[in-house]
């Protein structure tokens, strides 16, 4: 599939660019269908605030909607990926403060997820592998995934995602979704604050929760309120919602909550979709 590298097609980068060389960069994973951009805004609201965080200077935001668009072309359902480096320069970690940024912007094929996931819910496992905690990087896309990889190297297919806590013991987020838990009726995903990625579905499921009159609290979680949990579900723009229906030996129920949430968003992330 297409990919432009600052506008040009390319499938090649610079060796000495910085997000090859110290993952100094961010990124975006979108899902498009029929020309439709889902979570745009939400998306670049994160890589805006991304770039600000990190003194990356930000690509033009109707540049970036453009080439999105031309990599997907008429494609019924694509991957579109943001990649946004400080570019080349700089002696050893010293950024150049004259850097040009590099953005790559990348069509990538649809997962073939199963279609029951977001129906029948999926099964997960507790990850070894504990998040750092640097709050200066929390909720931000960076490029830096290390830790993702080698909590994901800890099974091949018999789960559908992993969850992570951090040194402390607080659960924080899969290796590729966000987590949500709900108890006697209340909407709770774990505080972001000093780890994790803060991902666009999530903000959006807070933000439609409180329209279908269910509340909503970020907080610390434990490992024990999860266990307690009547109903968990993931979330991230490629699955949408994916109910948990087993977390090792214990089960859950495809619940209400999630039900209800898996209808109120937009179209395309709904039934395991973008």
């Amino acid at each position: 599939m297409l990919t432009l590298i600052n506008g040009q097609e390319s499938a090649s980068v610079d060796v000495p660019d910085r997000g090859l060389q110290y993952g100094d960069g961010l990124f975006e994973t979108i899902a498009v269908g029929d020309g439709r951009i889902s979570l745009w805004d939400r998306h670049l609201e994160r890589l805006a605030d991304g770039c600000h965080r990190l003194a990356i200077v930000m690509p033009d935001r109707q540049l970036l909607r453009d080439e999105v668009q031309r990599v997907a072309g008429n494609a019924a359902r694509v991957v579109v990926k943001i990649i946004v480096t400080r570019g080349s320069g700089g002696r050893g970690y010293r950024p150049d403060g004259n850097a040009l940024t590099t953005r790559i912007v990348q069509g990538l094929s649809w997962p073939q997820h199963p279609p029951e996931a977001a129906r029948d819910g999926v099964v997960v496992r507790w990850c070894t592998l504990q998040l750092a905690r640097q709050p200066r990087l929390a909720g931000l896309k960076h490029l830096n995934r290390l830790e993702q990889v080698l909590a994901r190297a800890e099974w091949r297919d018999e789960y559908a995602e992993g969850l992570m806590c951090d040194r402390t013991g607080l659960v924080i987020e899969g290796t590729m979704s966000n987590l949500f838990i709900v108890h006697q009726g209340v909407l709770t995903t774990p505080d972001l604050s000093e780890s994790g990625v803060a991902g666009v579905v999530r903000a959006e499921v807070l933000a439609r929760a409180p329209t279908l009159g269910i509340p909503v609290a970020v907080q610390a979680v434990t490992p024990g309120m999860v266990e307690a949990a009547e109903e968990l579900f993931l979330t991230n723009s490629l699955i949408g919602v994916w109910p948990i229906r087993q977390l090792e030996t214990r089960n859950y129920v495809v619940g209400k909550t999630t039900q209800a949430l898996q209808q109120a968003l937009p179209e395309e992330l709904s039934g395991g979709g973008a």
